[in-house]
């Protein structure tokens, strides 16, 4: 038998037949289960979910349970990440701008920021300390981009050239785990050391060979072998120039490490991760994918989140469905295809929905070809058109996406 319940009346024991709500907004990835994690009843309690369906046949019933007058649940900010509709970092808020007007200032950002990081790992490879100053600055300059527009720096970073990306790289994880932060309600320090975990996670790297790390083709076994060396030697560089900050040297070794145990360095799984870590290693992936490298062309920005929700046992549930919602459903730069047959690109998040973003309009699919550009807030009531999917440009010939989508 079915029953809908409010959240603050399930307990341990029943069984979940049914979260209401949009998908985004569900703590779980799964639609039907038994509740006996704790972690599990704090994350659902701490949803934006309402009410739940319950089946009275596989689990407890409301009923059944022994009412008591008890603290309400706590929730650790950190340890057991909040899954909750878009926060804000607390801290004075910047009014956010469009993608288009943030653009202009974030190229600047990129352009220091890209300095500040060649010559920290030219430092490394030298043998000298990280300026741990330097570094500070380039968070600092990022998350204000970030709290101006959370997608525009991130867009334009994927747009690296691929002699850069293992510079470039960083810089984008590093906005990429602001972003993340803000959307997990992590706070302003914690968004900033997030930050700069994510600059300083490959700086081992630097200890690789260029000609490795820049190989057009495969790499052997032997080569795999050392660049799967780059999370310890990262580590050590970072010790060595005495940076602190546990969650930075622990994204730092454990950026590669899965969910279910075949991760690197140390085959660590589920819970023995840390947040931060589990941050780190989506981050990290996404941008490798979606980036041109000097062995493959990169991956579609929609694309690559649907098959990364693919990957079962990669990444960790909550943290994932978190950085899906701060990169938006359909990322900027993403192809796709309207309800009336048009194709258009993404170009800037809407604050209303996630699922009704800024587009620039290009072509027909009717007509199988080019028409004048036109740009439609897909939020406005007066859009009268929607997304119905994710495009690939290379299948309808249009290899200049990036060009329409960033002028």
């Amino acid at each position: 038998m079915l029953k809908v319940v409010s959240t603050d009346q399930v307990r341990l024991g029943m069984f979940i037949q049914e979260l209401k709500g949009a998908w985004m907004d569900h703590p779980f990835w799964k639609k039907a289960f038994k509740l006996e994690d704790l972690a599990d009843l704090k994350k659902l309690q701490a949803s934006v979910i309402k009410e739940v369906v319950i089946d009275i046949a596989k689990g407890l019933d409301v009923a059944e349970m022994v009412v008591v007058d008890a603290p309400p649940l706590e929730v650790p900010e950190v340890a057991v990440p909040k899954d909750v509709a878009p926060t804000t970092i607390a801290t004075p808020k910047l009014a956010r701008v469009t993608a288009e007007v943030e653009r202009q200032q974030a190229r600047k950002v990129i352009s220091a920021s890209k300095k500040a990081v060649v010559t920290m790992f030219n430092e490394a490879r030298m043998g000298k300390a990280v300026n741990a100053e330097a570094a500070k600055q380039v968070v600092d300059d990022i998350a204000a981009s970030v709290a101006r527009n959370e997608g525009a720096l991130i867009s334009l970073l994927r747009l690296k050239n691929k002699d850069d990306y293992t510079y470039m790289h960083s810089v984008a994880v590093c906005a990429m785990m602001i972003a993340l932060a803000k959307e997990l309600a992590l706070t302003e320090d914690e968004a900033k050391v997030a930050g700069m975990a994510g600059l300083l996670h490959d700086l081992g790297k630097a200890a690789i060979p260029n000609d490795v790390l820049n190989k057009p083709g495969a790499l052997t076994d032997d080569e795999f072998t050392l660049v799967k060396l780059h999370p310890e030697r990262g580590h050590a560089l970072l010790l060595k120039a005495e940076i602190a900050e546990e969650a930075v040297l622990d994204v730092c070794i454990h950026h590669h490490e899965k969910i279910n145990g075949t991760g690197y360095p140390h085959k660590l799984k589920g819970d023995e991760i840390s947040l931060f870590a589990k941050m780190g290693a989506v981050c990290d992936v996404y941008d490798a994918i979606t980036s041109n490298r000097p062995y493959k062309d990169g991956w579609e920005p929609g694309v690559s989140l649907q098959r990364m929700a693919q990957w079962a046992g990669h990444f960790d549930d909550v943290v994932f469905k978190a950085f899906v919602k701060s990169m938006g459903i359909y990322p900027i730069g993403s192809m796709v295809k309207l309800k009336s047959g048009r194709l258009a690109v993404v170009t800037d998040q809407s604050p209303k929905s996630l699922l009704t973003p800024i587009v620039k309009i290009f072509f027909s699919t009717k007509a199988k070809s080019r028409i004048p550009i036109e740009m439609l807030d897909l939020s406005k009531p007066s859009a009268q058109d929607t997304i119905v999917g994710h495009e690939d440009p290379i299948l309808w010939g249009v290899h200049d996406i990036d060009k329409i989508w960033s002028l």
